[in-house]
């Protein structure tokens, strides 16, 4: 009987170290949001500097970008954002994401915002520059708090901040030059963001280059 203790006390003290746990790799989302900002931001701002169509044209073909890839894309892109712990990218792809389909429903009729200024198109440019006047100011914080990231990243947010400075003034003073030079800012910007999402798509991993984005942390 107490040979049989000894061998069950044994047992007791041995403790199983439980398995390691694998970490859970999140793949990242900043290239698919950022690819998602710059192709809509591109194919409007063509249409807002009137290359190839009339600057006042109707830009009707944006719509379906705004809402699906600039839009819908974008804010999923910034929900993954979440998942990895990156606030700032969180934030302004989800911001943007709502920006591309908030900016959408205005022009879905089924939404009725333009119809319900029965014509009145100096009160329907006053509105749209509050509306654009906000996406201003917000884009000057994300300016601010890029101010520590990467050069890639504060020249985006610069671009951006002018783009919307120009299409503000262009609404609130119905000036189509504003307009046209705002067009041409954007462009730029798309441009940006798509040198930054390709620098996140070319890792080392994956990639025999690197593109440079100067990291200012």
């Amino acid at each position: 009987m107490a040979q049989e203790r000894d061998i069950e006390n044994k047992y007791e003290a041995v403790t199983v170290a439980p398995p390691p746990v694998q970490p859970v790799v999140i793949a990242n989302p900043g290239p698919l949001g950022l690819s998602a900002f710059a192709l809509t931001t591109f194919v409007l701002s063509l249409h807002n500097a009137g290359a190839g169509v009339a600057a006042t044209a109707p830009h009707g073909v944006v719509t379906g970008l705004a809402v699906f890839y600039g839009g819908l894309v974008q804010l999923l892109a910034g929900m993954w954002e979440f998942r990895t712990g990156n606030t700032f990218g969180a934030t302004a792809f989800s911001s943007y994401g709502g920006f591309w389909m908030s900016f959408a429903a205005i022009f879905i009729p089924g939404f009725n915002i333009v119809p319900s200024y029965n014509g009145d198109t100096a009160t329907l440019n006053q509105s749209l520059g509050f509306y654009l006047l906000g996406w201003t100011i917000l884009t000057g914080i994300f300016l601010i708090a890029s101010h520590r990231s990467s050069i890639g990243l504060v020249s985006l947010f610069f671009f951006l901040f002018i783009t919307f400075i120009l299409l503000t003034a262009g609404k609130f003073n119905n000036n189509i030059t504003a307009q046209v030079a705002g067009g041409a800012f954007g462009v730029v910007t798309a441009f940006i963001a798509w040198y930054n999402a390709l620098s996140g798509l070319l890792t080392r991993e994956s990639s025999h280059f690197l593109l440079p984005v100067g990291r200012l942390n």
